[in-house]
């Protein structure tokens, strides 16, 4: 690797960690932000507000793709990601000195999710342009190594505001990190976007697109000619259904839908659960770059769709010894304690709510949300024509018609022999460091072998789509598929899981999302999307009929 090379993939990965990095930060601190910025309601309302806040960065992703994919390819890739950097920095610095709701009422909360939306749209441009530019940099042959160090960054990002939250939190003490340290995180991020700015101000644009442009081949409309033409949407599609979706959910499952299914259904407090994703992301983030490398010898394919594979069989299992190993009397509870949801099932909701803004106030639906919030696990039982709702949890009977249903529901839980959420046999780390005992060092085993399905199915899925799409229309051809895949499938699998464990009575049930996708991404991947590690991205014709033509043959 030369210097010049070198140079390009710390320009394009390091300011891919920073954009990640103020991304996950509010994710993190969404309740402390709900209470600054959301004041006006109550602690419930807030905090709904504050995750919608969130999701909206989610969901407008695919629409910074197209904005940013279709500018990068009409003039330039450099220039491109340098916008969409300072677009995220300066967002996110603006939140740390952001006035509250208390102090200029309802104009901090509108002000903060066009924030928030301006970070989402950011995003949408940020991936596109640093995975097709290093791509561009790299040798044939070695594509999937090069773009594998993008591929940290999600990771990298994640763990970098981890890091600065706990620290700031340990150095300032919570009473002072809730009334203003929680801006600390916001305001260091504009050191990290000089940084990133300077960096990238010292790169040349990508060879591929020069070249284009030097003999006057670039599209005039690439969101048209990407999305309006049957021969290059279906490439688009298939990338989506055949990569991306399942990569997705392998990656927010062994990521995301881990650290919420440790902390929201085993009860682990916070610090634990965030130490016990810390290492395994330490131990497992080489397989990105190990993967990577891979798939430049045997393939994309292989390891993509082996991953999602591998992950849909795996998953059951290895939740079910997480379960057994970080809360044992929890697990004991779920075999020997029987509840039954007895109600008329014509009153029931599936309730699922990504923005957090629905409503569930039927007795039925108030019951299910709140034993799916306490882990219990349970069944329904079918009364029709039966009004109010009779929960029977082991020797315990509760009605909807008591006072305080919900409360009086969590009492006979406890009663029943359900252990307190701070029960003796919880794992818990007394420091960062407190890993060679039996929970914590399995629990991380566990944990960092669902980062390695992560680095499988991730490593080299942006050499897999920069291959699939000629150089005039490919930083919006892979754009869209990307964020749509990860911003709705994936950014939606925690609102889909919760609802299906409520919908289900069972804890584990949610799981069957990300399996029955992984499974769906394996078929259609394998027969419908063609293997392109051999593709000389140089020589592809300029209309894109190389690509077509291998789809053909993938059929």
């Amino acid at each position: 690797m030369s210097q010049e090379e070198r140079k390009v993939i710390l320009a394009s990965s390091l300011g891919t960690v920073f954009e990640w990095y103020d991304f996950y930060l509010y994710g993190s601190l969404a309740a402390v932000i709900g209470a600054k910025f959301f004041s006006m309601y109550d602690e419930s309302t807030r905090n709904i507000f504050a995750l919608l806040a969130f999701a909206a960065g989610f969901l407008v992703r695919p629409f910074g793709a197209l904005v940013f994919g279709r500018l990068g390819d009409l003039v330039g890739r450099k220039y491109t990601f340098l916008v969409t950097i300072v677009i995220m920095g300066a967002s996110t610095f603006v939140v740390g000195i952001l006035p509250t709701s208390d102090q200029i009422g309802i104009l901090a909360p509108i002000i903060l999710i066009v924030l928030r939306m301006l970070q989402g749209l950011a995003l949408g441009g940020e991936y596109g342009g640093a995975a097709t530019y290093v791509a561009e940099h790299a040798p044939n042959g070695r594509r999937g190594f090069y773009t594998s160090f993008i591929q940290i960054t999600a990771t990298a990002g994640l763990f970098l505001s981890l890091i600065v939250i706990l620290t700031t939190r340990s150095f300032l003490g919570e009473a002072a990190f809730a009334d203003w340290g929680w801006r600390v995180p916001f305001l260091i991020s504009i050191v990290l976007l000089g940084i990133s700015v300077w960096i990238r101000m010292q790169m040349q644009e990508s060879p591929a697109f020069q070249k284009m442009k030097d003999e006057g081949t670039g599209s005039k409309a690439p969101i048209g000619e990407a999305f309006g033409q049957w021969k290059n949407a279906r490439i688009a599609l298939f990338a989506l259904l055949g990569l991306v979706m399942g990569q997705a959910v392998v990656w927010y499952t062994g990521q995301f839908y881990a650290l919420f299914f440790l902390g929201s259904v085993l009860k682990v407090d916070g610090f634990t659960t965030n130490m016990l994703i810390a290492w395994s992301l330490i131990l497992g983030s080489g397989g990105f770059v190990f993967f990577g490398w891979l798939s430049d010898k045997i393939g994309r394919k292989p390891i993509i769709l082996g991953g999602c594979l591998i992950a849909a069989l795996t998953y059951f299992p290895l939740f079910s010894l997480m379960s057994a190993e970080a809360n044992p009397s929890l697990t004991q509870a779920h075999r020997t304690i029987t509840t039954v949801v007895e109600v008329d099932k014509a009153t029931c909701s599936f309730q699922f709510n990504p923005t957090g803004t629905a409503r569930f106030t039927q007795p039925c639906d108030v019951a299910k949300a709140a034993l799916a919030r306490l882990s219990v696990n349970y069944s329904v039982e079918n009364k029709p024509g039966q009004t109010g709702v009779r929960v029977t949890i082991g020797n315990q009977t509760v009605s909807s018609d008591q006072p305080n249903f919900a409360a009086a529901l969590g009492t006979a839980v406890t009663a029943a022999g359900y252990p307190a959420a701070s029960n003796a046999t919880v794992v818990k780390m007394s420091g960062p460091f407190d890993v060679f005992r039996e929970q914590p060092a399995v629990l991380i085993g566990i944990l960092t072998l669902l980062v390695i399905y992560v680095t499988m199915v991730y490593g080299p899925i942006a050499a897999a789509l920069v291959e699939l799409f000629p150089t005039r229309i490919r930083y919006t051809s892979m754009s869209l598929p990307y964020h749509i895949g990860n911003g709705w499938f994936g950014g939606l699998m925690p609102a889909t899981a919760f609802a299906m464990i409520a919908q289900t009575g069972d804890v584990y049930f949610g799981l069957w999302y990300p399996v029955v996708i992984a499974l769906a991404t394996v078929v259609i991947g394998f027969f419908m999307v063609p293997e392109t590690k051999d593709r000389d991205i140089f020589a592809t014709n300029a209309d894109g009929s190389a690509s077509a033509a291998d789809f053909r043959k993938a059929r």
